[in-house]
């Protein structure tokens, strides 16, 4: 994948683990919180490959 395609994969990821958070189940607010880090981790990997170059 892409530099823009990992971003907006990242966002997405983040948009729908904050809203995860907001459940009233324990177990759901988890997986929100470990959806928003994996859309975090998408996007840092993004501006990786943008700064290489898609070379990775």
């Amino acid at each position: 994948m892409g530099e823009f395609t990992d971003k907006v994969k990242g966002t997405a990821k983040e948009v729908v683990g904050k809203a995860k958070q907001q459940s009233g189940n324990p177990a759901t607010r988890a997986e929100g919180r470990a959806q928003e880090a994996e859309g975090k981790i998408d996007k840092a990997k993004g501006s990786v490959k943008g700064a290489l170059g898609d070379r990775i």
